[in-house]
């Protein structure tokens, strides 16, 4: 093996650049099985993020079902998820431009739509998308948009034969989900939930005898729940029983109701779920014999175990997946979304029997050398207040280089979104793009992140914009303290609440040289008036009600305390982000200019919540690390396209 070459932390070569990551970038969502079929989702970066259901037959071919310029992805709640649904071949979708529901009929032709314009551009949006038993309705989410008010939720029945025809089925919550029928087609289940609550915080369970030939429902009935109980994916058993998620034993646990009393069915010191900020994602399905058959996880290795309706453990299946999502059975198979620390996600199908799995499709058929992936390491470590925290710590790993043993490596500290989220350790190449590079990473859980209980994910509620900046620099301080990173060349990152988080470390504390914010919050008062429906009561709980917590809102706003930025920054933005306007984005940058603290401004024509189009993924990594190298004085290598770097002079 050749010597590494001596190289400043920060400038090592690395094969992991921005256009492979670009190239790698397809994004797998909402895997679905009909008969002997099995589709997913796919996000192709290079075509503008267009989303693209893709059919994957018996005989091993793949084919697409939506022809562009369809795009199959819905706007409900602006997050969107089970934008599509399909029974014997017809695949029923939702249309990115215009909301509208098309089908694309089994016989093959273009894809139709089978509901009418809205009275607004966009104004009817579906969601949570499932085929009734005799195919004659789509059971969904409908979110109708007005001019002069907040939009209605509704769940309602609509008639698959492009008649147009729609039944409202349910109304009067603020929010509703999973309108799920059961196998005899006479029962049907759902969530509902009330403002100022996220689903997380708490929802009902209702359960309603359903008529098919006319869809209408009868004889509603609250099976549980409340404003403290969360439920997440309500599915019916073959016998009838309702089963679904609930966090009454203090963490989120498989729960049964056969018509009488709600019984748990495993009750364990582990989250069975996580955060319904999509529509339709699942962590479960039914095996033939009626069980239970629950994703998992357990010694750094992912799992599938079968839990009988009695709460009796069966076997089990090792998978090499530590990140397991989207979850359906099919005959004797599982097929899923599955990622490792060193396998980038892919669509997987695995033998129950035997264990044997076959990638249907990858995210990335990038191949690279382990040799420059850094391994995680799980970390807990001690924050603020008695509190701790976890996060996922990343070594910086190149096989080609190394320092000349005098200095100690950056540090780039990596703040979720959500916040009521959490990161994983499964495989990500933009983490790997830094690593491979001479930076150490550090992705941090904090306080109000989810996968370990609910008392930890209730921490944040009332503390936002404190324990988990309090968490990040924690866990600096801990990599600090352990030689594993230099405390002068501290940076800090972070997308959507992770950029709230990041411009409040930034702003209120001086520990950082240097961040990175992707369409951040910086003046928490715009959800009060300036956002969507979803989430414009979400910092009730993270803050507290508005005006009275008015105090508050203003404390924990950076834009209200610029006279204390010091720390240069860059800021990224999309035009078209519907969840955190544009205006926070020149707000800051305002200030930045004004105070003569060096910073860039990097704003994206056609880009929503999250980049989606190659070019501007590529130009904000490209970007992130020039500005560092600026800022920490190192030098890159390859070829970069630089930025514009105001009030440059000052570093």
């Amino acid at each position: 093996m050749p010597a590494k070459k001596i190289s400043p932390y920060g400038s090592w070569k690395s094969p992991i650049l921005a256009d492979l990551i670009t190239e790698g970038g397809l994004r797998l969502e909402q895997v679905r099985v009909d008969g002997d079929d099995v589709y997913w989702l796919e996000g192709r970066p290079e075509e503008a993020g267009r989303y693209v259901i893709v059919k994957r037959s018996t005989d091993g071919s793949s084919a697409d079902v939506n022809s562009s310029p369809l795009n199959a992805r819905n706007a409900v709640h602006e997050y969107g998820g089970a934008a599509y649904a399909v029974r014997d071949g017809d695949v029923y979708f939702a249309n990115w431009d215009d909301q509208r529901l098309y089908k694309a009929a089994s016989g093959g032709g273009d894809a139709v739509a089978i509901t009418g314009e809205p009275a607004i551009e966009r104004g009817d949006r579906y969601a949570d998308l499932v085929v009734s038993n005799d195919s004659n309705w789509i059971l969904c989410v409908r979110e109708r948009h007005h001019e002069d008010r907040e939009a209605d939720n509704e769940l309602v029945a609509i008639r698959t034969d492009g008649s147009g025809a729609t039944k409202v089925l349910a109304t009067g919550h603020d929010f509703y989900s999973s309108l799920r029928q059961n196998a005899a087609g006479d029962r049907v289940c759902w969530l509902s939930w009330d403002h100022p609550d996220m689903p997380w915080d708490g929802c009902e369970l209702w359960v309603a005898d359903f008529d098919s030939t006319n869809g209408s429902v009868s004889n509603e009935q609250l099976v549980t729940g409340g404003t403290d109980v969360s439920i997440v994916q309500p599915e019916w058993a073959s016998e009838g029983t309702l089963v679904f998620i609930t966090d009454e034993s203090g963490w989120w646990n498989l729960t049964k109701w056969s018509g009488d009393s709600v019984v748990p069915v495993l009750t364990e010191e582990k989250d069975h779920c996580g955060p319904a900020w999509a529509f339709g994602f699942r962590t479960y399905g039914f095996v033939d014999d009626g069980s239970v058959l629950l994703r998992d996880s357990e010694g750094g290795e992912g799992r599938f175990r079968a839990i009988g309706l009695d709460g009796q453990v069966g076997g089990s299946v090792t998978v090499p997946h530590t990140s397991i999502a989207e979850l359906n059975v099919i005959g004797g198979d599982v097929v899923y979304i599955g990622a490792s620390q060193t396998a980038a996600a892919g669509v997987v199908r695995t033998g129950l029997g035997n264990g044997a799995s076959v990638t249907l499709k990858t995210s990335s058929d990038i191949e690279l050398d382990d040799a420059y992936l850094s391994v995680p390491e799980a970390i807990t470590f001690p924050s603020t207040e008695d509190g701790e925290a976890h996060a996922f710590y990343y070594a910086p790993t190149n096989p080609d280089f190394e320092s000349d043993g005098t200095e100690i490596p950056p540090l780039l500290v990596i703040s979720h979104g959500g916040p009521t989220s959490a990161t994983s350790s499964a495989l990500s190449l933009p983490v790997q793009f830094w690593t491979s590079r001479g930076f150490a990473v550090v992705d941090v859980n904090y306080r109000g992140s989810t996968g370990h209980g609910k008392a930890f994910r209730d921490a944040l509620k009332g503390q936002w914009g404190v324990y988990d900046t309090d968490d990040c620099i924690a866990a600096a301080d801990y990599l600090v303290g352990r030689g594993q990173a230099d405390t002068n060349r501290l940076a800090i990152k972070g997308g959507s609440a992770g950029g709230y988080t990041t411009i409040n470390a930034l702003t209120f504390h001086d520990r950082f040289a240097v961040g990175a914010t992707y369409y951040g919050i910086a003046d928490l008062t715009v959800f009060i008036d300036d956002t969507h429906k979803y989430e414009s009561r979400y910092l009730d709980s993270l803050i507290g009600p508005y005006p009275e917590a008015k105090q508050l809102y203003h404390d924990r706003s950076a834009i209200n305390f610029t006279d204390q930025l010091s720390c240069p920054m860059i800021i990224f933005q999309g035009l078209e982000d519907k969840i955190v306007p544009p205006s926070q984005a020149e707000i800051m940058a305002g200030a930045l200019r004004e105070k003569g603290v060096p910073f860039s401004l990097m704003m994206f024509e056609g880009e929503q919540h999250g980049f989606r189009q190659s070019k501007n993924i590529k130009a904000s990594l490209e970007g992130e690390l020039y500005f560092y190298g600026r800022v920490m004085g190192f030098t890159p290598a390859g070829d970069l396209s630089g930025v514009e770097i105001e009030n440059e002079s000052a570093l």
